[in-house]
């Protein structure tokens, strides 16, 4: 990847689904470090350890499933159902997709949405003109334990 790097056929090189230690070990060694790393992450996993870390490196965070991956093993719960999720989305008068992937933006991160329904992608490029306000941002960090996965 350096080499197509080094004649321009490639802008940037990005990683995926590479943990902190992964990145660590990667940037003693590559030459041209990491623009992206594309991980799972939102607000039932919010991955602040790696979040950080990318943050302090200058590698950008790109979030897959924003909306969280209910039914696979490592997600025991729905995040568009958490009620903690559907009480800010109704104060804030949005989805609760709305407000996760707000989240996400607020957090720095790019959103990779997988949607095929064409009026839920309409209302999920609608999270730009507004943010969640610190006070509720605040409960998503008491809420998820800084970062960890939901029970």
């Amino acid at each position: 990847m350096e080499k197509l790097y080094d004649t321009g056929k490639a802008r940037a090189i990005g990683v995926s689904n590479f943990s902190t230690k992964k990145l660590g070990d990667l940037l003693v060694v590559a030459r041209v470090h990491p623009a992206v790393n594309q991980v799972e992450c939102h607000p039932g996993w919010q991955q602040t350890k790696l979040h950080n870390f990318c943050q302090s490196t200058g590698i950008h965070l790109s979030a897959y499933s924003p909306l969280g991956s209910p039914g696979t093993p490592w997600m025991n719960s729905n995040i568009l159902q958490q009620p903690v999720i559907i009480s800010i989305a109704n104060k804030l008068g949005r989805t609760a997709a709305q407000v996760a992937l707000r989240w996400n933006i607020q957090m720095g991160h790019s959103v990779l949405p997988k949607i095929l329904n064409v009026e839920r992608i309409k209302q999920n490029l609608d999270v730009y003109d507004w943010s969640i306000p610190d006070d509720l941002l605040a409960i998503f960090y008491t809420l998820y334990l800084n970062g960890e996965k939901l029970q």
